[in-house]
């Protein structure tokens, strides 16, 4: 038997407004989790519409995700009765909230206040260590029951962090497209693609005016559009298709260059994702793909090169990041193999790509 969840949306300056018709069936008691600067930001137009519930405790999530947080969360709020998760901030904050509801067994709805990542409608949770390194995946059983999207707090928050996420978010197409070719789909994987592929072009067309008002604090129709890719495409494209075509040499070389201290902390994980596209493609051998990519993220200011992120390309300086890249699980489904050798060999041609 197969089963295919998507997490339902609710998107606008009013998203909130929802919350009582849409969270009434799940229970009246709800645990909120999130981060100090989102809850900050949200709590007024939150807690407005949330007066039909009662609230078992707001609770800071901590600055990572990572398993020893989770079972904390887990073992406090067990026996409180709460009857779902209310999930609000960035990545880190919303898939530490899936964690908890995982482990409670009840659902979480998902408010994103960033458009940063996939995570407020995914089914999965990226972990990490308590040293900020990339650990490896939590898989739930389904993603959020509702995710509410307010445009005006996606508007007003750190530019960055949305273009952080259009930069996650055109990896997808061409990962997915990677990691499939030459393999037996089904239906679902061949829809996730097509989404996949659907989402490129607008993302594509749209970016960079979309970061441009996001930088501006202006709510507009390409902020908006760009936001549901980034929040909601993405994410349905990770729960249709087969796992192993979930991610690619994009996110594998990511999660390597981690093991450089500092590298996670310092960086956004969606720019440096769309840095190491362009470098999946150039080995790949699509350089025009890669001169699009690399002019799209150049326009917002993305730094295209691991020598401008104050990085020696050299290969034994990067032999520890590339080891542990082809290592990485993203890599076990992709069409050909890929050793170290041939990664820095394409991180060496970006640093030349005009």
């Amino acid at each position: 038997m197969t089963d295919c969840y998507f997490a339902d949306y609710t998107i606008g300056t009013d998203a909130y407004e929802a919350f009582n018709s849409v969270c009434a069936p799940l229970g009246k008691r709800a645990l909120i989790i999130g981060g100090e600067t989102a809850l900050g930001k949200s709590r007024e137009k939150l807690m407005k519409n949330l007066d039909g519930f009662e609230i078992v405790d707001t609770v800071i999530y901590g600055k990572e995700c990572y398993r020893k947080r989770i079972e904390e969360l887990h073992n406090k709020y067990k026996d409180s009765g709460a009857d779902f998760v209310i999930g609000v901030g960035g990545g880190k904050a919303i898939d530490t909230s899936k964690c908890v509801a995982d482990m409670l067994k009840i659902p979480v709805v998902t408010v994103p206040t960033i458009a940063s990542t996939c995570a407020a409608s995914s089914a999965l949770a990226v972990i990490y260590d308590e040293n900020h390194a990339y650990e490896g995946f939590w898989y739930l059983k389904r993603p959020a029951h509702h995710c509410f999207i307010d445009t005006e707090i996606i508007a007003n928050a750190p530019d960055m962090y949305f273009r952080a996420g259009i930069g996650d978010t055109i990896a997808k197409f061409y990962e997915v497209e990677f990691s499939a070719r030459g393999k037996q789909t089904t239906f679902q994987d061949d829809l996730g693609i097509s989404i996949s592929r659907m989402s490129r072009e607008p993302l594509m067309r749209r970016a960079v005016q979309a970061y441009a008002d996001c930088r501006d604090h202006v709510i507009t129709t390409d902020l908006e559009e760009t936001a549901l890719i980034i929040l909601v495409s993405t994410g349905m494209v990770s729960m249709l298709i087969d796992e192993g075509f979930n991610g690619a040499m994009a996110h594998a070389l990511f999660y390597g260059l981690t093991v450089i201290p500092g590298f996670e902390e310092k960086f956004l994980h969606g720019d440096v994702v769309g840095y190491c596209t362009v470098v999946q493609c150039v080995l790949d051998g699509n350089i025009e793909e890669a001169k699009k990519i690399r002019q799209l993220i150049s326009q917002m200011g993305v730094e295209t090169t691991l020598s401008g992120r104050g990085i020696q390309v050299d290969y034994d300086t990067l032999l520890p990041v590339l080891e542990a890249a082809v290592r990485d699980p993203d890599m076990k489904v992709i069409p050909y193999k890929i050793t170290p050798q041939m990664m820095f060999e394409a991180i060496a041609k970006v640093e030349e790509l005009m």
